[in-house]
């Protein structure tokens, strides 16, 4: 199995994110969930059948993003913050996504679409308000453009950094006939004179793609090539 299709079949395991807004019930989970600092409290009993660390959770209790492991049988669970909320997020490993899973279509790897390209920075941060796949706008921040030398001409997108180099979400005009309604290009880290190269056989599909439950950012406008981008993932297999 690949190191994709490792990470694939864990994000396919991510069953809910429930925003914690006053006293919630979380789908699927016992208990009532409240914004506390920094993080979420939880008010649960014995009975719930809740543990922390193989420990039953006996009394209320406060889950921070850091907190230790926070499990409902085999479901895990997780808290985040995110624009000032508290989220929490469930991870079945017998999730319905996961068992109907049957592979991803991708085209024929093409070396003509490892393209020459450079980076040009902003020189800051800008944050650029983007639709997110739960229907909210968020800010996407963005440190620069990578031009990229492509058929017809070169063209611009839109990127954030990475812990491994840039991304960019970006659309063409394979989407929603090929293609997922837009794809994620990893790309390394420039050279010293702000050279790359845009390799779109790595193009991979979004977190939304394989389940509901993920904020993806949309790509930002300027971010739909106006070509057919014939390379890398193209949706679901069925």
């Amino acid at each position: 199995m690949t190191t994709r299709e490792d990470e694939v079949r864990d994000l396919l395991t991510l069953t809910g994110t429930t925003w914690i807004d006053g006293e919630t019930v979380v789908p699927g989970l016992p208990g009532v969930w409240t914004p506390a600092g920094g993080g979420v409290e939880l008010k649960a009993g014995l009975d719930d059948g809740l543990t922390i660390d193989g420990e039953p959770v006996t009394g209320p209790v406060v889950i921070t993003p850091d907190a230790s492991a926070l499990r409902y049988g085999r479901v895990k669970i997780q808290a985040l913050v995110r624009d000032g909320l508290p989220v929490i997020r469930t991870w079945d490993p017998d999730a319905e996504t996961l068992r109907a899973f049957q592979g991803i279509e991708s085209y024929d790897h093409d070396p003509a679409w490892i393209r020459p390209a450079v980076f040009r920075t902003y020189g800051e941060t800008r944050p650029e308000t983007v639709p997110t796949a739960d229907g909210r706008d968020r800010d996407l921040l963005l440190i620069g453009d990578v031009v990229i030398d492509l058929p017809g001409g070169s063209r611009t997108l839109a990127v954030t950094e990475t812990t491994t180099g840039l991304s960019a979400q970006f659309g063409d005009l394979t989407n929603g006939e090929e293609t997922y309604r837009f794809r994620t290009l990893p790309l390394p880290s420039p050279g010293p004179d702000g050279s790359l190269e845009a390799d779109f056989n790595r193009a991979h599909l979004p977190p939304c793609a394989l389940t509901d439950h993920f904020l993806c950012f949309f790509p930002p406008p300027g971010n739909r090539l106006d070509v057919r981008v014939t390379a890398g993932e193209k949706r679901l297999g069925s």
